[in-house]
């Protein structure tokens, strides 16, 4: 029988990560160290990935480079079974060296990584350095750039 992925949640990462809970960190160590040695499956959703950033940076005020290896650490768990893990991984790795935030991100590693496109109001997203020297992210500007960001 196949062995079923698990999908942690937003705060199950993060007790795991800040070990502000004891109890709630025993049980995800454990989980997490079965995903390493791959004994356990599990997928972490994108949107579970954005939150945890968010809630790393903006209300633990981890530091965006501090945040984004944690969670690219995790990604690396040999029972990780994202279908899209390399499109995560730079998409943290670009959260780390930029000041875009984690949504723009992943925009961009979903772009390069598997040849779309992206359209946008957002100033820093379009004005982000791929989008203008022809690499293989295109970012396609709007017409009107008087529109304030997201």
């Amino acid at each position: 029988m196949k062995k079923r992925a698990t999908l942690p949640d937003t705060n199950y990462i993060l007790r795991y990560l800040l070990r502000d809970n004891e109890s709630h960190y025993v049980e995800a160590a454990g989980f997490f160290e079965n995903v390493r040695s791959g004994k356990e499956l599990a997928i972490i959703a994108e949107s579970v990935l954005v939150e945890c950033l968010y809630v790393l940076t903006k209300h633990y005020k981890v530091p965006r480079t501090e945040g984004a290896k944690s969670l690219y650490g995790i990604l690396l768990y040999k029972g990780i079974v994202n279908h899209n893990r390399e499109t995560l991984t730079r998409a943290l790795t670009q959260f780390a060296e930029t000041t875009l935030d984690p949504v723009d991100c992943l925009l961009i590693a979903m772009a390069e990584n598997e040849g779309y496109s992206v359209r946008s109001f957002d100033r820093a997203l379009v004005n982000y350095p791929a989008a203008s020297d022809g690499a293989s992210c295109i970012i396609e500007r709007s017409d009107s750039t008087d529109s304030p960001q997201a």
